[in-house]
């Protein structure tokens, strides 16, 4: 893995990198035409904490038959962990963990400003919101692969392809 450096996003972009995940960076502005290029369709998402609106190729609040589906799944991401490329994906009520995880592609949706240098610092970051709130996330790290029965696998047990979205400020 990358090693921590002052830089926690050119960091994350190197981890990234060496996990085959893409990343694409935009503006608030620029985002909904952003994704339209990202997404695979059918694609669903769940509410996302940010000011941006999603393009009219993303259904949110799917249905269960719709995430079946549904090709790509596009969620919020509450912090990214420069050093492993991997962010923090926020249970939520309304379902983010399956959209994260049932379709063959997953767009995680997160702020510059929330990728931190190391795992030490997003958990006690983390941590904060887990005692006030009851809260509990997935630490996801690249796309889904397993080795059990001989060759590498992809998307065995969760998304085949990540692509991280990252909203500039």
């Amino acid at each position: 893995m990358a090693t921590t450096t002052t830089n926690p996003l050119s960091t994350f972009e190197d981890a990234l990198d060496e996990l085959g995940v893409a990343l694409t960076r935009t503006t608030t502005d620029e985002f909904a035409a952003t994704l339209d290029g990202v997404v695979r369709a059918p694609a669903v998402g769940t509410p996302l904490p940010f000011d941006v609106a999603y393009p009219d190729s993303v259904a949110v609040d799917p249905t269960p038959a719709a995430l079946e589906r549904a090709a790509t799944g596009v969620t919020p991401a509450s912090f990214g962990v420069a050093n492993y490329g991997s962010v923090f994906l926020p249970s939520t009520a309304d379902g983010a963990e399956p959209v994260s995880l049932y379709p063959e592609l997953h767009v995680p949706v997160i702020r510059a400003g929330d990728v931190l240098p190391d795992l030490p610092e997003a958990l006690d970051r983390f941590g904060e919101t887990a005692r006030a709130d009851a809260a509990s996330a997935i630490v996801g790290t690249g796309p889904s692969a397993t080795a059990d029965m001989g060759e590498l696998v992809l998307g065995a047990h969760g998304p085949e392809a990540v692509h991280v979205v990252m909203l500039d400020e």
